[in-house]
């Protein structure tokens, strides 16, 4: 799709489809709808209120100008109480505008500047809509026979009324596509098949990510993992047909950095639980546990075109668990990069083991200023949060309150979990330094201190985005799949720690 600026009057545009806001409570109707309701003798506003359209965020009704206007049809979307107007509200409100311009076949847009009056700026209100289209407009269909009637959005035309908004407004929809196309790779990679993202696709993924973008990027094949001693990672891999690859990502400012990041993502491609089997139906949606990896690799593909004055490092232990006479075992013991030993008490308990490696590498090879890694890391989480959250637990107040700011902005719900060190002793292992996995009861914080133990006194952060990561139902800007979740959250966390504001 094609986003792009302009200035311009609504009674003027061009296109099959003009998108309009309406707040809650706000009589009347904007222009031009008020001047086609009067040509039409009020037969719009009986309309609205036949239809009980009230202004809520979301909400959308569409007329057919009639030959009266320039474009075809006029699409309303309500934005809520002005007074109250946030981000979140205009993302959705644009993705509800872009959904039903798309549904009535409309291959070119127009739409005004959402929240005028209101008390976001320019820049942001514009950033905000552009991921709210591109979102929200965004659908897996790679393995569909194109239909005769496909319906897609070619361009959508943001009109502003001078050209000093004009400046305001090119500036936030350029960074908030970045972030949505970043978001939209995420979700690519993880609606794919697991037949087909593989580890050793991933890697591909990461080498044309870092083609494009000029990003440094190393691939460790079996023989190197081996040799520095990431016991862990390959201990999960050992049951697999496919070769593991862990992938370092790396970009660099041009100028001096302002700090060096980290950021690691889960890459189990396929889950099945080892020899620790899930069942059928746990097993079915088991090719989005590359969830963290897809993000990473959302992240370091926009890097290069936000610039930032930020060094960050993408790290990827990728592999699938798989059952087979070699898999690993429970009661196996496993040694990981940084000397722990680690005794197998759940197969299934795989992508902390991954994630103990990559978190050791980090701190040896990189010696990072701060890690923050993203995983599908567990079931419990999404008992205790739901499906709409991300847990977040660390070992650093400021880093997680910084990141917690920076869901806050992109609008992904996370909500802080404790690590209460006495449930460490649910990992204790009677012949190695801890076991992979502690009691059912509070899963996902034991989760966390498990890797905790490889974080060691670097400032770190984990995101359990097992929930989040994969919808079943559609969201008002993520249709049925993998969602990218994280994405927009640590480009916004960096974005902010390098003085990039909206």
């Amino acid at each position: 799709m094609k986003l792009e600026c302009a200035v311009g009057f609504l009674a003027q545009a061009d296109g099959d489809v003009l998108i309009v806001e309406r707040a809650r409570g706000e009589r009347g109707l904007p222009p031009p709808l008020g001047k086609l309701d009067a040509a039409l003798n009020r037969v719009l506003t009986q309309a609205l209120a036949e239809e009980g359209f009230e202004g809520k965020v979301g909400q959308t009704a569409h007329f057919h100008t009639l030959g009266r206007f320039s474009v075809k049809r006029i699409v309303l979307v309500g934005i809520g109480e002005r007074s109250r107007l946030d981000l979140e509200a205009i993302r959705k409100a644009a993705s509800a505008g872009a959904r039903c311009s798309r549904e009535l076949g409309a291959k070119t847009v127009v739409a005004s500047l959402f929240g005028e009056g209101g008390k976001l700026s320019t820049r942001a209100r514009a950033q905000a809509m552009a991921e709210g289209i591109l979102l929200g407009s965004y659908a897996f269909t790679k393995y569909k026979n194109p239909g005769k009637n496909e319906k897609v959005i070619e361009s959508v035309k943001v009109l502003v009324g001078d050209r000093r908004s004009l400046t305001l407004v090119r500036g936030g929809v350029q960074i908030g596509s970045i972030l949505a196309e970043a978001t939209n790779l995420a979700r690519d990679l993880i609606n794919e098949p697991a037949n087909r993202v593989t580890a050793s696709r991933l890697a591909e993924v990461a080498q044309d990510i870092a083609r494009a973008g000029k990003l440094a990027v190393k691939i460790y094949e079996k023989a190197q993992c081996e040799a520095m001693g990431m016991g862990a990672f390959l201990g999960v891999n050992k049951g697999s047909q496919n070769p593991p690859k862990f992938i370092h990502m790396t970009y660099k400012p041009a100028r001096r950095a302002r700090r060096r990041v980290a950021v690691i993502g889960k890459g189990i491609t396929f889950d099945s639980g080892g020899l620790d089997l899930k069942s059928a139906d746990q097993m079915e949606r088991m090719k989005d546990d590359m969830s963290g990896a897809a993000a990473v690799l959302g992240i370091m593909q926009a890097l290069p075109r936000l610039k930032l004055p930020v060094e960050v490092h993408g790290l990827i232990a990728a592999t699938d668990n798989m059952p087979s006479g070699s898999a690993y075992k429970p009661g196996d013991i496993l040694r990981a990069l940084n000397g722990k030993t680690i005794e197998v008490n759940n197969t299934d308990a795989e992508g902390r083991l991954t994630l103990a490696d990559a978190l050791a590498y980090a701190n040896e090879k990189i010696k990072p200023d701060e890690i923050i890694d993203l995983a599908t890391l567990t079931g419990a989480c999404t008992i205790a949060l739901g499906q709409l959250a991300s847990g977040v637990m660390g070992n650093n107040p400021g880093l997680q309150d910084r990141v917690l700011r920076s869901a806050g902005e992109a609008g992904e719900k996370m909500w802080p979990l404790p690590l209460f060190e006495e449930y460490l002793d649910g990992l204790k292992s009677e012949v190695a330094d801890l076991k992979n996995a502690g009691p059912r009861a509070g899963g996902a914080i034991t989760a966390g201190l498990f890797l905790k133990e490889f974080a060691g006194t670097t400032p770190w952060l984990h995101l359990d985005i097992a929930g989040p990561a994969f919808t079943e139902k559609d969201l008002p800007y993520a249709p049925k799949g993998g969602t990218g979740t994280g994405v927009r959250t640590l480009l916004t966390y960096l974005m902010n720690i390098s003085g990039r504001k909206s």
